[in-house]
């Protein structure tokens, strides 16, 4: 039998359990040794993992210790557990920057301001730790994580992922691990093995015991030291001497609950109805707890019996042997006396100070309807909404529909509830909710919200073919109720309808745009009537009959006065705009605006769908290595957010370098799982880098049967369809089909005309050139080299030049050829277009030519991540500001440049400039 110490008397028996011990302590080394260390303690209740937490927190003996504790009834409280965890910190808080600790300060209550993005609370929350842990290493302890409020798990899980080079443990002890935790390294705490177990069955219980109700109470404890303990509490003497068994089909935990059910009903009352209001109160607040009892007349003499019987302690704060002790003392009570119990509480907490917790205690006092009570949780959902906690809102609103009578106004609060659940991301709680309010709809606009509210949950959650017809639907039966909001709906249907592509049944983009053309539209439209009137009339009429409304929609959102919310409401929409028209100038500075504002505001969900924009155009200019920084940015925020994004700007990258072992895996998983989640635009989108990628490679054939897939969705896909079609009027002509180039050519050409930019003007021209023959075609590449070399989009302008060097060598120009040849390898060299660089050098040989090879990148051993902090830095950020934009702490970053100056072998900030210079200029 392994030895080790016994707390009989505790929630759990530390018994053995020499491994889990062994990693605890090599957990406490490493974050004294200044590493970030994290990790699940997950086991069943009783089964031992706050014993083993105590353990933990005792030998941490050189780290500061703070350690926060779930309550099941506190679940619904915004950021409690948070400010249990926080609150000892506090004097750290104008350490961080500004937006940091008002996120935090707001949160908490503490000032009034604008609600704060959950990610940035985290964010907050991982600085403040990082400050506190300058002091000496910080070990933070959350046991039973699964009662955690959620705003505090979502913030606690985001700084699990995202500590790095801090001297910080974060240690959860949990039942289950939620979506919160998923994925964190863990520790499951098994059973006692059998014969410790029978060591601690002898030891509770000295005297004779039948070997076959022993042999069973191990086999259906399974090695659980609480159960094994609490169970024999619960059996009588001749049960357990005379062989009669267990027979009772009961789960462990309401086995367990059960015996401590049976030791309370041994108390006085008074010490019941003590221990009935701690349990009823989430904070484990003493002086609330007393304030409680003397308006129910219970005397101090109350809590010495649970004090004595090892129940429960009254110090600093009440504290329960176990989680399912306080479930006993609640559940085990009257309706009738915990009613009583709230209500005292209610009464017993400042009105002024918390009139959050006072009208939570308020509504579980009411015995029934109280509008009263509902209209108080509906203000309470309104603070908890503006400190940045939805799904605390969602909470209050579904208790405050519990206590509503009047049928209209329920069901105003069972949509008010879901609308919180939706920002918060709970979609499954928001069809429920609206599964709800469908019984009782009152009029026609509560049902056109509750059928945009399914159809936001449908394109939110999985941007697929499930959506438009949704949103389609709500936009049409608002239409005679809220024009305004009928507008918004539509767009979102539009897009909703762009992203399903050619998958979209009903609700197509077609049938979206032709139902919006039927509103009336106004003589002085705002911002969100002016592009859905432009972006529907491109898919109803074409780019020739709207491009004077694309263009006034895109010079709308061009002014310097655009409001920020408009810029992050309706920002993609102009940008689209842009897209049609071939200003690709124009969407460069609307997506770089529309991430600025972003930032700022800190809503940090919509970050990598912007930032796959930014990146796509960054790929277009041919700043690779900057593209290249932007995937990993939007990956970085990606993971500390949970928000999906496409990935359009991981696709394009490796095919437009060329590299066909990075770029096919991930077109092909991406065509795989878009095509199942209805995704179209996704699908074309592949199939268009597929098509840039074999074109660069000379693999024609292959190049044409993707450019062609690619434009098969000519309405849905947009954009995409379009810039196929110079990947296949190339692939066509190099594959011998003339025809099927000059029919894309017709369809390019009404579009690059109408938007009329150099860029498209350019694109237009390179594609008829390779269409035309003698003095024809020499004008064409001369005026496509002319108009992109006036553009900042290089890999385009290298392929100008390519086009025209291979022309000119199978037309006998010689000279000539080397020049273009030598400017199009020089140039796709340089910004690393590497397939395209290597047509360039192998026609370069084909004329005579040496080539020689290209020299080796500075900062090419950097990885994605390093690359990035090493951008940011030339650019003069501080290490707190590029922690910020990439959700880690400055000590993180400063790690991260001791290792970009150990392998670039310098030492300054100064020194970083002038090597990457040459590399990300």
């Amino acid at each position: 039998m392994a030895e080790g110490p016994w707390r009989t008397g505790g929630a759990a028996v530390l018994l053995g359990r020499h491994d889990e011990r062994a990693v605890l302590l090599r957990l406490v080394d490493a974050i004294a040794a200044g590493g970030s260390q994290v990790l699940v303690v997950r086991g069943d209740p009783g089964i031992g993992k706050t014993a083993l937490l105590d353990f933990l927190a005792e030998r941490a003996e050189g780290c500061q210790v703070v350690r926060v504790t779930g309550v099941q009834t506190e679940m619904e409280l915004p950021f409690a557990g948070l400010h249990q965890l926080c609150a000892p910190m506090f004097d750290r808080l104008d350490g961080l920057p500004a937006p940091q600790t008002n996120a935090l300060r707001v949160a908490f209550g503490m000032d009034a301001g604008p609600v704060p993005d959950r990610f940035l609370i985290g964010l907050a929350v991982l600085g403040l730790l990082s400050e506190a842990a300058e002091r000496r290493p910080l070990l933070c302890v959350i046991d039973d994580q699964q009662w955690i409020d959620r705003a505090s798990a979502q913030a606690l899980g985001f700084v699990a992922r995202r500590l790095a080079a801090e001297p910080i443990g974060l240690v959860f002890g949990t039942r289950t691990t939620g979506e919160e935790l998923a994925g964190l390294p863990e520790m499951v705490v098994p059973g006692l093995p059998r014969e410790d177990a029978r060591a601690l069955l002898g030891s509770a219980l000295p005297g004779p015991m039948d070997e076959r109700v022993r042999d069973q109470i191990l086999m259906e404890t399974g090695g659980n030291p609480l159960a094994l303990l609490e169970l024999l509490r619960g059996l009588p003497r001749p049960r357990l001497a005379g062989g009669y068994g267990l027979t009772d089909a009961v789960s462990l935990s309401a086995r367990i609950e059960a015996s401590f059910t049976r030791r309370l009903q041994a108390l006085p009352e008074d010490t019941r109805r003590l221990l009935l209001l701690a349990a009823a109160d989430p904070s484990g607040d003493t002086a609330l707890v007393w304030r409680a009892a003397r308006h129910i007349h219970i005397p101090l003499s109350a809590a010495r019996p649970a004090v004595a019987a090892g129940l429960a302690e009254f110090g600093a704060r009440v504290w329960f042997r176990h989680p399912l002790l306080r479930s006993a003392a609640y559940r085990s009570a009257a309706l009738a006396d915990r009613w009583a119990a709230h209500l005292a509480l209610a009464e017993a907490t400042d009105a002024d100070a918390d009139p959050d917790r006072r009208a939570w205690h308020r509504a579980q006092a009411a015995d029934g309807p109280d509008e009263y009570i509902a209209a108080e949780l509906e203000r309470s959902a309104d603070r908890a909404q503006a400190r940045g906690g939805p799904a605390a809102a969602a909470a209050f609103l579904e208790r405050a529909v519990v206590l509503t009578a009047e049928p209209a106004r329920r069901t105003e609060r069972i949509l008010a509830a879901a609308r919180a659940g939706l920002r918060a991301g709970a979609y499954d709680q928001v069809l429920q909710l609206l599964a709800e309010a469908e019984k009782g709809l009152s009029d026609d606009l509560q049902g056109a919200r509750a059928d945009l509210l399914r159809g936001q949950v449908a394109f939110f959650s999985g941007m697929g073919d499930d959506a438009p017809p949704l949103l389609l639907k709500a936009a049409r039966r608002l239409e005679a109720l809220d024009l305004d909001l009928a507008r918004e709906t539509y767009l979102t249907a539009w897009v909703a309808a762009v992203f399903a592509g050619r998958l979209a049944g009903v609700g197509n983009l077609l049938e979206v745009c032709r139902t919006a053309r039927e509103l009336p539209w106004s003589s002085r439209p705002g911002r969100a009537e002016l592009v859905l009137d432009a972006l529907t009339l491109l898919v109803t009429d074409g780019t020739v009959a709207a491009k004077d409304r694309l263009r006034a929609a895109v010079d709308a959102f061009s002014a310097a006065d655009v409001d920020p919310a408009d810029h992050m409401r309706l920002g993609s929409y102009a940008q689209s705009a842009a897209i049609s028209l071939w200003d690709m100038d124009a969407w460069r500075a609307l997506v770089e605006r529309q991430a600025a504002v972003v930032r700022a505001a800190g809503a940090l969900d919509l970050l990598p769908v912007v930032l796959v924009g930014l990146g796509a155009t960054t790929t277009w200019a041919g700043d690779l290595a900057a593209s290249a920084g932007l995937i990993t940015e939007a990956d970085t925020v990606a993971e500390a957010t949970g928000t999906r994004a496409p990935p359009f700007a991981a696709l394009m990258l490796p095919a437009i370098r060329g590299d066909e072992a990075a770029a096919l895996p991930l077109i092909e998983a991406t065509i795989t799982a878009a095509t199942a989640g209805g995704q179209g635009l996704t699908v074309g989108y592949a199939n268009w880098v597929t098509a840039i990628l074999y074109n660069g490679l000379s693999r024609y054939t292959e190049a044409l049967e993707a450019a062609r897939k690619a434009g098969e969705d000519a309405l849905g896909a947009l954009y995409v369809s379009l810039w196929a079609l110079p990947e296949l009027i190339e692939a066509a002509v190099r594959s011998g089909d003339p025809s099927l180039a000059t029919e894309a050519m017709t369809t390019l050409a009404h579009s690059t005309r109408a938007g009329g930019t150099d860029f498209g003007l350019g694109i237009e021209a390179r594609s008829r050139a390779l269409l035309s023959d003698g003095e024809s075609a020499d004008q064409l590449y001369r005026e496509a080299i002319e108009r992109l070399s006036r553009t900042n989009y290089r890999p385009d302008l290298g392929r100008a030049h390519l086009l025209y060097g291979e022309w000119l060598r199978r037309q006998g120009r010689r000279t000539a050829a080397r020049t273009h040849l030598q400017e199009a390898h020089d140039l796709l060299a340089a910004i690393g277009v590497g397939a395209f660089a290597e047509r360039a050098r192998r026609e370069l040989q084909a004329n005579g030519e040496r080539v020689q090879a290209a020299a080796a990148v500075a900062g090419s051993a950097l990885t994605g991540q390093e690359m990035l902090i090493a951008r940011l830095a030339r650019q003069g950020r501080s290490n707190p500001e590029i922690g910020t934009q990439l959700f880690i702490s400055a000590r993180t970053v400063e790690w991260h440049l001791r290792n970009i100056y150990a392998k670039l072998q310098i030492s300054s900030r100064r020194e970083l400039r002038h090597v990457l210079d040459n590399v990300l200029a």
